[in-house]
């Protein structure tokens, strides 16, 4: 028995948002038995964008019962029944936090007509609810109506219910067995719509970066894990609420990955794919964390200056820092061990003495008082402790298997070992 749900909301955030009507067909593996449809007041103001959407007014959902003068009809009219709807997870986190706010905990079996609709009939040109029934020639009135795209729901699953396992088309030589391919749907209904079960079974449980490719092929996201499959399986089984979380799992199509034997170098990789794809769902990780650096130049006078200031790309800087803020604390306290003027390092503007000469702590390298040679000795002594003992440094780690050399360093060496400067 499936109950095939289709519900209108006020948002797309179960977590803010309320259901204003909802409509249940029940079907019984042949013809649809029962249904069940109400308008449901949400108890806040429905936005006019909504409306126009919709078509479900304030007015109209004014007289409307609240969701818990139904709750108890929809727990009947889905008891025991498979939970089918188009992009299931929507309909599905909404009803679950509606229950969740009475207290009580609404559990089924999953069933989503995107995923199976790309399984049984695979090769059409979109599979959202409009474009789909317009292909095969479903009639669908009242569009974003709860009762119209639920009842046009099901029409959808009986045809997909009665697909023979032996019908040649134009898109394969023989259809996919209907009852096997709904069996293993229900099982990972909450893979994205065109993920399989298979693909995600084939990835290694193994240290590596992995990829989100979107239909085209581009990378719309990069992860790391000490065990790719569990990581993947990770991010599937969350039950995304809000609308970019449920269109970045809708978007993946196809899943790539990278051994890379330890996940240091997998974490080092990850870093270095990101910044240089830049992935969209990786907007936080893409951005660099250090916005800010200390750098030095030669002024006219020959005295070594120590600036902080944004981080560029064209210059690397001695020392990056999180912002500026960090990188102005940090120049005082150096200015303050090894005696420096803080002037000379952009943390006293004057066009005479800095601050720090009239206390005598300075010794008038501002005013010309103390030589460039004498002063600019006490800056390389300060540069010379911020910085490693070395310009380069070796990770060694186990490699990827095959004796293959590990990737995503400044530079590659041997398997296992990687530069970075």
């Amino acid at each position: 028995m499936y109950a095939i749900v289709d519900i209108e909301t006020t948002g797309s955030q179960p977590a803010e948002d309320r259901i204003t009507e909802i409509a249940v067909f029940i079907h019984d593996g042949n013809q649809v038995v029962d249904q069940f449809h109400s308008l449901i007041n949400p108890g806040r103001p429905i936005p006019f964008f909504i409306s126009q959407l919709t078509g479900i007014t304030d007015e109209m959902v004014k007289d409307a019962p609240r969701f818990h003068e139904v709750a108890k009809q929809i727990v009947q009219i889905t008891e025991g029944n498979v939970f089918v709807a188009h992009n299931v997870r929507f309909d599905y986190s909404f009803l679950k936090k509606e229950f969740a706010d009475l207290g009580f905990t609404f559990q089924r079996k999953t069933l989503c007509t995107v995923r199976l609709s790309r399984k049984l009939m695979p090769g059409l040109p979109s599979y959202s609810l409009g474009k789909l029934c317009q292909s095969v020639g479903i009639p669908l009135q009242m569009r974003h109506r709860a009762i119209g795209d639920a009842e046009a729901t099901s029409v959808l699953f009986d045809r997909l219910l009665k697909i023979d396992a032996d019908k040649v088309n134009d898109h394969q030589e023989e259809k996919p067995d209907t009852a096997s391919t709904i069996s293993s749907e229900i099982k990972t209904s909450l893979l994205p719509p065109a993920i399989s079960r298979e693909m995600v079974q084939a990835l290694p449980l193994e240290a590596g970066v992995y990829y989100f490719h979107d239909e085209h092929g581009e990378v719309i996201y990069v992860g790391k894990s000490k065990s790719i499959r569990k990581r993947i399986i990770q991010h599937f089984n969350i039950d995304y609420k809000s609308k970019k979380s449920v269109e970045f799992k809708n978007r993946i199509a196809s899943i790539t990955y990278e051994r890379t034997g330890s996940e240091l170098v997998a974490l080092l990789f990850e870093s270095d794919e990101i910044k240089k794809r830049k992935p969209y769902y990786n907007r936080a990780q893409r951005r660099s964390v250090y916005h800010s650096g200390i750098y030095s130049y030669y002024d006219q006078q020959g005295y070594l200056r120590l600036t902080y200031q944004k981080a560029k790309t064209e210059v690397a800087p001695m020392l990056t820092m999180a912002n500026q803020f960090q990188a102005k604390n940090f120049l005082f306290s150096r200015v303050a061990k090894y005696n420096l003027c803080q002037k000379l390092c952009d943390l006293y503007k004057s066009n005479g003495a800095c601050f720090d000469y009239q206390v005598h702590q300075c010794k008038g390298a501002c005013i010309g008082k103390e030589s460039p040679e004498e002063y600019n000795q006490r800056v390389l002594e300060a540069v010379e402790a911020f910085k490693y003992d070395h310009d380069s440094f070796v990770i060694i780690r186990r490699g990827k298997p095959g004796g293959e050399v590990c990737g995503g360093g400044r530079q590659r060496l041997l398997p296992g070992v990687w530069v970075r400067r």
